[in-house]
């Protein structure tokens, strides 16, 4: 398992597309200086953030020290985040300000939902027969992909995500009725679902892009590495039948993300309407409220 990206290791920079713009004349020099500049303000203000930069919660989890209890609450919550996070994402199909925007937002919905990556035309699809386990640890090929495009794809019930986090739960002694909805979480999760549909599902799209550099930055920064260890342990010393496709998947596609949240970022910048204070409010105000997720994972029910 190829390990994920934890904070940068270098400052955000001019990218070599917008260099070429540049070149092309598309770009004057001062535009580009102010780009270089936002992004170190976006570096400084949402990128060192102490969420994405030293997680107390998934840090801890990784030695697999959980004890059932705990291990059960947090599977519950993160169900419940996990399950609501399909409303943010429709809300943002929905309130996308373009239609190349809106069909990015409904590859995320619509993978969520169960329809697997399809590879792109020239892309090797050669496939050795997996064991159970290594199904489970690399992911069945039957339901899961990270490359491609869901335009095209087959729609299966078993590749919805909700449903890898169902065999998770099972695992551990928690079925379907007892994970998922709003109904089981906790106060500081539900304040994490409600923010996500306020900003990452907002029709404002300077906080809705914001809100969603800020996430896709967080989900690749590391914490699902931090939780695939611990459950891993966890599996090794207590839970042999327990099933980790949901997290070891995520724990693969996350870094892939946040890869082109800087090309998103390009692509929105430059336009008359982009409002950066709301951009970096909302990416602050989710990085503030995933805080509050995690750290509320510390307070049993």
């Amino acid at each position: 398992m190829a390990p994920v990206l934890t904070t940068p290791s270098t400052p955000l920079s001019v990218s070599d597309r917008i260099q070429k713009r540049l070149q092309q004349g598309e770009l004057t020099p001062q535009q580009v200086d102010d780009f270089q500049n936002f992004l170190h303000q976006v570096d400084r203000e949402l990128l060192q953030h102490p969420i994405i930069t030293n997680n107390a919660y998934t840090r801890w989890f990784q030695a697999g020290n959980a004890t059932d209890e705990q291990l059960r609450h947090f599977i519950r919550q993160f169900s419940v985040f996990s399950n609501q996070f399909l409303v943010a994402a429709l809300l943002k199909v929905i309130n996308s300000p373009t239609l190349q925007q809106s069909r990015a937002s409904r590859e995320i919905l619509l993978n969520e939902l169960g329809v697997i990556y399809r590879k792109l035309e020239g892309a090797t699809n050669l496939q050795t027969p997996k064991t159970d386990e290594e199904k489970d640890r690399e992911g069945d090929p039957e339901v899961v992909s990270t490359e491609g495009t869901v335009d095209g794809g087959i729609c299966r019930f078993r590749a919805a995500h909700f449903e890898w986090l169902t065999a998770v739960a099972e695992g551990i002694g928690l079925h379907y009725e007892e994970i998922g909805q709003r109904k089981h979480g906790s106060p500081t999760t539900l304040h994490f679902c409600d923010e996500l549909q306020r900003l990452y599902g907002s029709d404002d799209p300077n906080l809705a892009e914001g809100a969603s550099f800020a996430v896709e930055n967080w989900a690749a920064a590391g914490f699902w590495q931090e939780l695939e260890d611990g459950l891993t342990q966890i599996k090794q010393s207590r839970y042999p039948q327990l099933r980790l496709a949901f997290f070891t998947w995520h724990n693969r596609v996350e870094a892939q993300h946040a890869g082109h949240t800087l090309e998103e970022l390009e692509a929105v910048y430059f336009r008359p309407e982009f409002d950066h204070a709301k951009f970096i409010g909302g990416g602050q105000q989710i990085l503030d409220a995933i805080a509050v997720f995690w750290n509320g994972l510390q307070q049993l029910d």
